[in-house]
């Protein structure tokens, strides 16, 4: 029996849409906080602000575009967000002052949640449902590689005459790219077949979350909670164990082993189900995590990145894939919004939280304390969605 087909020219394409556009995010993420004190002087807090405003936009653009892909399809979506984060990205340019600068970050950060939650709709429409793990999988790479190739660009440039320029510059290019790549491959999703009015009977919340992709969205946010550390205090938390050497290396290893684990994690899930891969993502995140906590020398700490990377990383994509499959196709959209609203507020909350925790208990406490709420997911996981994973099986 032959394979549905996986690597089609419309999967190629949305998953380049969606690493591209990431790229853009994270280069920007990494550098605008120094361009808004440098060009602007602003305030350390103001700087940061310009820099996390763009989560907060892309929060308010998932939660929109959910409810708008089931009203207009994704593929009208996907032109809506490309167009105005290409016409943010030239933006830039003109910005004068603080408070233009931060409307430009709210509308591009709310255009790259549109995008995102498109892109993952449509690559959930398009997969094959006997290859969905494997092919979300394959997709969630094109996010873990703008992750550690945005940053990298992003540093780079910074050191360079006139790096903002080129900066700018460059994500207006890569964003028309995406407009291109969108116009040249013609998508075509089949119309779902549902019943408008069955629609409306739904409750006000139902409009813009998805209720059965909830379940394994809050392990989701707990899971990005516990990690949200990580991403956010390694530098800082590097420096305090000297360790500053290894950890230029940590999210090089990281997205190492995600890449190369990836493609097995997902085909196993399409075949066994997503417990046979969650369980032990947890038991090794968790390992991972006790491993960072308590690094004294540079191979703890890469190895704590190897295990970080195929736990959590791992489970991101499965969890991703489990939201889509709980939920009818009509409802991809909803059920993509959710699982990422949810994963989003884990990272991006986490790290303000745990910020009024690290003065008080210090840093390996902290790590510590993610062990036991790592292992706190299993049983909830195995209540939430776990005991009923059999079930999704049988949906082929």
């Amino acid at each position: 029996m032959n394979k549905e087909k996986l690597w089609t020219k419309e999967f190629i394409v949305v998953s380049t849409i969606n690493f591209l556009a990431i790229l853009v995010f994270f280069l920007l993420m990494v550098t605008i906080a120094s361009y808004a004190k440098t060009e602007f002087g602003a305030a350390t807090s103001t700087a940061g602000l310009v820099s996390s405003i763009f989560i907060i936009g892309s929060l308010f653009g998932r939660l929109g575009a959910g409810r708008l892909i089931g009203q207009m399809g994704p593929i009208k979506i996907l032109w809506i967000g490309l167009t105005a984060f290409t016409l943010t990205s030239a933006l830039y340019f003109i910005a004068i002052n603080i408070p233009l600068l931060l409307a430009i970050r709210f509308i591009q950060g709310v255009s790259v949640g549109v995008i995102g939650t498109a892109t993952g709709t449509i690559v959930a429409h398009i997969l094959p449902n006997t290859r969905k793990g494997e092919g979300i999988g394959y997709f969630s790479l094109s996010a873990i590689l703008a992750t550690a190739i945005g940053p990298f660009i992003g540093i780079l440039l910074m050191k360079m005459d006139n790096g903002f320029t080129i900066m700018f510059t460059m994500n207006v290019i890569l964003s028309i790219i995406c407009l291109v790549f969108l116009a040249v491959v013609k998508l075509q999703l089949p119309a779902p077949k549902v019943s408008t009015i069955a629609e409306e009977k739904g409750s006000f919340l139902s409009k813009f979350i998805e209720p059965k992709a909830v379940p394994i969205s809050l392990i989701a946010l707990i899971i990005g909670f516990s990690y949200s550390g990580v991403m956010s205090y390694l530098s800082f938390y590097a420096e305090t164990i000297n360790l500053v050497d290894a950890a230029s290396y940590f999210f090089l290893v990281y997205a190492a082993i995600i890449i190369i684990s990836r493609p097995f994690t997902g085909k196993l899930m399409d075949t066994k189900g997503a417990n046979l891969i969650v369980y032990p993502c947890f038991i090794v995140f968790a390992v991972g995590m006790y491993f960072f906590s308590q690094a004294t020398a540079g191979w703890m700490l890469l190895l704590a990145a190897a295990l970080i990377g195929f736990g959590y990383g791992n489970f991101n994509s499965i969890a991703q894939t489990v939201a889509v499959k709980v939920t009818p196709p009509h409802r991809f959209g909803l059920a993509t919004a959710t699982y990422f609203i949810f994963y989003d507020m884990g990272l991006g909350f986490g790290p303000y939280l745990l910020g009024f925790i690290v003065p008080i208990t210090g840093y390996r406490s902290i790590f510590l304390i993610m062990v036991a709420v790592i292992i706190i997911c299993i049983p909830l996981y195995y209540l939430l969605h776990g005991r009923k994973d059999k079930e999704l099986l049988k949906i082929v």
